[in-house]
């Protein structure tokens, strides 16, 4: 074997554990026993964010850029709502993957369909982090949100350039 290689190899082995490092749990650890127990079905996305389908809905997801509207209810993980929206005339509007919400809402609305709803179970480095929202949301808090998404508009693609423009 070429020593190039070896030391390729010597390095993915020395750096494996790492890696391993980055995937931790990301939940604090009391939080992670709420969560176990109250919803055992919950998957877990790469980036620690847990979630439940709650009600199926139909078409597509949303993607990145897709304005989106929706109603949600914010909780701390001891049930405690801190926010709501459940106006169904009006619900939230914003546009997906651009920081307009935190990011486990750009993550977690990606996993639901027009219509259905979806529990989010957000760590604290997918919302508020250590300093938290006061006087609401403690620093390290675990957010859940309960979120129906009630519709998604795709952008309109731009219009072509004028055929004087295009190559020919």
């Amino acid at each position: 074997m070429k020593p190039i290689v070896r030391l390729l190899l010597a390095a993915v082995a020395w750096f494996t554990p790492l890696l391993g490092h980055a995937q931790r749990e990301k939940l604090p650890p009391a939080d992670l026993a709420i969560v176990e127990k109250k919803w055992p079905e919950a998957k877990k996305t790469p980036t620690g964010m847990r979630y439940v389908i709650l009600k199926e809905g139909t078409g597509n997801p949303p993607k990145v850029g897709d304005s989106v509207r929706v109603l949600y209810k914010g909780m701390l993980i001891d049930g405690t709502v801190f926010d709501e929206e459940a106006n169904a005339k009006a619900g939230m509007s914003f546009r997906l993957g651009r920081g307009l919400v935190i990011e486990g809402w750009d993550q977690g609305l990606k996993l639901v369909k027009p219509g259905g709803r979806i529990l989010l179970i957000i760590p604290p480095s997918l919302a508020y982090g250590t300093r938290g929202d006061p006087p609401n949301i403690p620093g390290n808090a675990t957010l859940l949100f309960e979120v129906e998404l009630l519709d998604v508009n795709r952008p309109e693609a731009p219009p072509p350039p004028p055929k004087s423009l295009m190559k020919k």
